[in-house]
C-alpha cells in the first residue's frame, strides 16, 4: 500500500496509527498553519477534501481502513454474508463479540473517525463565512461540510441506538456543532430526535447551498448526494412523502446500469448508476483493501472471507442477472462454499468503493411509498428495478405487508455487501436469520463443485457457522448485540455521558 498524506491543522489531534503487519505504511499527518488554512475559501476546501481522504484511507490495521470498516462490519453482522471465521478481519463482528466490546480497537476506531470528521467540519462551518473568496465558493464548501457532518451523525444514529420508530427519545451520542479541543468539556448524549433534527437541518441547508454547484468527480458531495442522504434519514424517521421526494431527486440523472454491467465487479466509480463513491488510484489505494474481504473469486484476493449464505441464493429468480454471479467453490479448502462474484478487483488489484447508487434510491422510493399506502406506485418502482436486473416482476398480493416484505427482500438482493445489512435490521426492528445448510433430517445438503483440474464431484454445501449470540441466546429483534458501543476511552474522558 502506498503512503498517504493528508492536510490537517494543529487543533485536530491525529489518530494513532498501528498495524497488524509491518508493511502497513502511513505518513505523519501534515500540520498546516491554522490561520493559513482558513485564509481563503479555496484553502478551507482543502480541509474538506483532506478530511474526506483521511476518513476513507486512514486506518489502524488492515481490517480497520476508512469508512468501509463500518460497511463491512454491518454486512458481517447480518444474515446473508457467511463470513469465514478462520480468516483475518471480520470474524468477531460476525460472531457479535466485537462491537459490543467497548475496549476493542474497532469500536474506538469507528467512534474516533466519525468525531474527527465532525470536528473538522465544525471548524470549516464556523470559519467559512469569514474567509476571502466568492460567495459561490463559500456556499460550496459550507454545503459540503454540513453534508459531511450530517453523514457522520446519520451513522451514529443508525448504529448506536435502536430504530427511531421504536423510541425517538432514546439517547445515542453527544452532539457537537462547534469546534472542540482537548480541553473542551464533553457533552451528554443526545436523543435520536435531537440528532435527526440536526441531520435534516444540515442536509436541507446543504441542498440549498449546493444548488448551483457542479462537481468534477463522484468523490465530491453535490445536491444529488445530499438528497440521497435525506432520503435515508426520512426513511429512518418514517417521513414517507419526504423520503419519496428526496429519493426521486437523488436518482435523477443516474440511470440503472445495463444488466451485463452487473458482472463488472462493482469497482468503478464511473458506473452510470453510482451517485457517490470513493475513487482509488495506485498512489492512494488504502480503502481498496476492503475488496480482499468482498472479492471471493479473483485470484489476487487474499482473504475472500465474505461468502454468501446458500439460502440467499434461493431468493433470486434463475433468469436474474445477479443469479449468474453464484458459484459453488471447488478450490482446496474452500470446497462447498458459495461464492457471490458481485465484487471483483480491477486488474491492478485496486477498486473504487461505492457509497450510494440509484438502485438504493429506487428501493427507498418503493418502500416509503408502500409504507405510506401508495401500493401501486411502490410496485411500479420496485418492478423498474427488477426489470433492469432481468428478474421476474412482482405480481403477488397487493396487501401492504406483502409488498413491503418483497421490497425488503429486494434490498438484501440488490445491496449485498454495500453495508446496509445491520442498519436495515436495526431500522426495521428485524432480526438476523441464520440457518444451518441442512435438509429436513438435519443432514448436510449436497452440492456439485468443479475442482481446478476439471473434476466434478459432490460435496457438502457450506453456509453459516454461527447461529446465536455470544450468550447462546437466539437471534431476536432489538438486541443489544446489534448496537455499536461507545468506547471505554470516551466514557473515561467524558463524565457527562
Amino acid at each position: 500500500m502506498k503512503k498517504i498524506k493528508y492536510l490537517s491543522f494543529a487543533l485536530i489531534t491525529a489518530l494513532s496509527i498501528t498495524g497488524c503487519t509491518s508493511d502497513l505504511e502511513t505518513a505523519p499527518t501534515n500540520q498546516a498553519n491554522e490561520e493559513e488554512v482558513f485564509k481563503t475559501a479555496e484553502s478551507a476546501e482543502t480541509v474538506v477534501n483532506g478530511t474526506w481522504a483521511k476518513f476513507n484511507d486512514d486506518g489502524t490495521s488492515y481490517a480497520n481502513i476508512g469508512y468501509s470498516t463500518v460497511l463491512r462490519t454491518s454486512d458481517a453482522m447480518g444474515s446473508d454474508v457467511a463470513v469465514l471465521t478462520n480468516k483475518y478481519g471480520f470474524a468477531s463482528p460476525y460472531a457479535f463479540t466485537d462491537l459490543v466490546n467497548n475496549t476493542g480497537s474497532r469500536s474506538l476506531f469507528i467512534w474516533s473517525s466519525l468525531y474527527a470528521v465532525i470536528n473538522n467540519m465544525n471548524n470549516v462551518i464556523s470559519r467559512i463565512d469569514g474567509v476571502t473568496g466568492s460567495q459561490s465558493k463559500k456556499d460550496q464548501v459550507k454545503g459540503q461540510a454540513k453534508a459531511l457532518r450530517a453523514f457522520c451523525y446519520l451513522n451514529l444514529a443508525s448504529f448506536y441506538q435502536f430504530s427511531y420508530l421504536k423510541d425517538k427519545n432514546a439517547l445515542v451520542a453527544p452532539i457537537y456543532t462547534e469546534p472542540t479541543t482537548t480541553n473542551s468539556v464533553g457533552k451528554k448524549r443526545a436523543s435520536l430526535e435531537e440528532i435527526y433534527t440536526l441531520i435534516k437541518n444540515d442536509l436541507s441547508e446543504a441542498s440549498l447551498l449546493l444548488t448551483n454547484y457542479t462537481r468534477n468527480n463522484k468523490d465530491k458531495i453535490d445536491k444529488s448526494v445530499v438528497n440521497g442522504l435525506l432520503a435515508r434519514a426520512y426513511l429512518n424517521t418514517g417521513e414517507w412523502d419526504k423520503a419519496v421526494t428526496a429519493a426521486q431527486i437523488a436518482k435523477a440523472g443516474f440511470p440503472l446500469m445495463a444488466p451485463e454491467k452487473y458482472k463488472d465487479g462493482f469497482n468503478d466509480i464511473t458506473n452510470a448508476e453510482w451517485i457517490w463513491g470513493h475513487g482509488q488510484t495506485q498512489e492512494q489505494s488504502g480503502e481498496s483493501y476492503a475488496f480482499h474481504y468482498l472479492d471471493v473469486s479473483s485470484s489476487g484476493s487474499y482473504y475472500y472471507s465474505f461468502m454468501a449464505d446458500p439460502y440467499f441464493k434461493d431468493l433470486f429468480d434463475t433468469n436474474d442477472i445477479r443469479y449468474q454471479l453464484f458459484q459453488w467453490d471447488g478450490l482446496p479448502g474452500r470446497e462447498g462454499l458459495l461464492r457471490y462474484a458481485k465484487f471483483k478487483f480491477k486488474a491492478n488489484l485496486i477498486a473504487d468503493i461505492v457509497f450510494m447508487r440509484a438502485a438504493e434510491m429506487y428501493l427507498i422510493e418503493a418502500e416509503a411509498a408502500a409504507r405510506n399506502g401508495n401500493i401501486t406506485n411502490a410496485v411500479t418502482v420496485l418492478n423498474q428495478l427488477k426489470s433492469a436486473r432481468h428478474a421476474n416482476i412482482y405480481s403477488g398480493p397487493l396487501a401492504q405487508n406483502d409488498v413491503i416484505k418483497e421490497i425488503l427482500i429486494e434490498r438484501r438482493k440488490e445491496l449485498f455487501g454495500e453495508g446496509f445489512s445491520l442498519s436495515d435490521i436495526i431500522r426495521t426492528q428485524g432480526t438476523v436469520v441464520r440457518k444451518p445448510f441442512t435438509d429436513a433430517n438435519g443432514q448436510p445438503i449436497k452440492v456439485q463443485i468443479t475442482t481446478p483440474d476439471g473434476t466434478v464431484k459432490t460435496v457438502n454445501g457450506r453456509g453459516h457457522s454461527i447461529f446465536s449470540f455470544p450468550d447462546q441466546s437466539a437471534f431476536a429483534p432489538n438486541s443489544r448485540y446489534y448496537l455499536f458501543t461507545i468506547p471505554q476511552k470516551e466514557v473515561e474522558n467524558n463524565p457527562n455521558l
